[in-house]
């Protein structure tokens, strides 16, 4: 009988709070660990996984790639890169990419855009708005930007320049701004990922584009968790028929390939000039040929429907079974991007569904959240439902009183 083989990391950084699991393969929707054990995987990487593990045609591409070049820099012209930018260009409605690495270099960027943007209007000090349980990353800018204070604890000062409003009010929105000729931009994230899976609504949406015409800002939407087909359109935003100015995107761009990108409609597309942004890693050969494979395929298979149609099962059956279910705040989100918010924090289902073999997260204490690959069949819908509603109505038995 093989030994049993113990997860643990005791040279790397102790950053993550972190389950005693060391994945070593994955073939679909589902993961095995390094001792055998298999999981239904619902998490994807947080949103990253887009076709899953080992696909049949990204596997064969991204070998290719690597037998031909992994990184050059950008003192050249990367081929796929612009196969790639041209694409996102067409899908999005708008005119020009910038790439780098991850969400976080994304949002960073973004925020450059802005800065720069009301500096060449002749604003010294300009100032974005962004939103109560909003998460942008934890660069120490996109970390003034996020709202969560526990993870700022300890790393400020926060830098200045940001002016935040409550979700989904746009009479909070004009309140907060009036009068101030320094606001250059609304920054938002079309789906909350990390603040709990909170939707903006469409109209809310459609406000914020006219008030941003209105005013001359820009309107940047956060697209790396919510964006890539996983709510059954490209970007989240293109529920509301808008287009913004600004859109970082990552995460399920590259389906597991580390990569980011910012793309940019008129108003932005030219703001950053040769010496003004840069990185060493952004737009390289592997990248660029995971995200170009990445698209191609979910054309191919249908994913964006894919997403929508097992997405709508899966809240269905959530929302069935939990009505009425005392301690069941709410069942939100779209396609495969879903969350379920409790009324008191529910951290234990994290660890009490992998032991049970299905992989997903709690974010913002108390709801559980649900991203998994695209490529997620209805069937697999059903294990999940089957495995998580036990789990959900067992930890609510338990704090019962008797």
């Amino acid at each position: 009988m093989t030994a049993h083989i113990e997860a643990a990391s005791p040279h790397t950084m102790n950053t993550y709070g972190r389950l005693p699991i060391a994945l070593s393969h994955g073939q679909g929707c589902r993961v095995w660990d390094v001792n055998g054990k298999q999981y239904l995987d619902a998490l994807a990487g947080i949103a990253v996984n887009t076709l899953g593990h080992n696909h049949p045609d990204l596997v064969p591409a991204l070998q290719d790639q690597v037998s031909k070049m992994i990184h050059s820099c950008n003192y050249f012209h990367v081929p796929n890169a612009e196969v790639l930018a041209a694409k996102l260009v067409e899908l999005s409605g708008m005119t020009n990419v910038f790439f780098c690495c991850t969400g976080l270099e994304a949002n960073e960027a973004a925020i450059k855009l802005a800065r720069k943007y009301g500096h060449d209007k002749g604003i010294d000090k300009p100032e974005i708005v962004v939103y109560e349980k909003a998460f942008h990353g934890r660069s120490i800018a996109t970390l003034s930007a996020t709202a969560n204070e526990k993870l700022k604890k300890g790393f400020g000062p926060m830098l200045e320049g940001f002016v935040r409003v409550p979700v989904n009010d746009i009479e909070a929105l004009k309140k907060a701004t009036e009068g101030n000729p320094n606001v250059v931009a609304v920054f938002m994230e079309t789906i909350q990922g990390e603040g709990g899976v909170n939707p903006m609504r469409i109209e809310y949406l459609k406000q914020v584009r006219a008030l941003c015409d209105q005013k001359d800002w820009l309107m940047m939407i956060d697209e790396v968790q919510c964006g890539m087909g996983r709510t059954g359109k490209w970007f989240a935003h293109q529920w509301a028929g808008i287009v913004p100015d600004v859109m970082p995107l990552a995460k399920g761009l590259g389906s597991g390939v580390p990569i980011g990108a910012v793309v940019a409609g008129p108003k932005a597309a030219h703001i950053f000039q040769p010496g003004n942004h840069g990185t060493t890693f952004g737009g390289n050969p592997l990248a660029m040929r995971a995200g170009v494979e990445t698209i191609r395929i979910m054309e191919k298979d249908g994913l964006m429907a894919n997403a929508a149609k097992v997405g709508a099962h899966l809240r269905g059956g959530l929302e069935k079974a939990l009505a009425g279910v005392q301690g069941v705040k709410e069942v939100r989100g779209q396609g495969l991007m879903l969350g379920i918010e409790l009324d008191r924090p529910c951290g234990p289902i994290w660890s009490r569904a992998a032991e049970a073999g299905l992989l997903l997260s709690v974010t913002a204490d108390s709801v559980i959240r649900l991203v998994p690959p695209l490529i997620m069949t209805i069937a697999e819908a059903d294990e999940v439902l089957a495995i998580l509603l036990p789990l959900i109505h067992a930890f609510f038995a338990e704090q019962s009183p008797t």
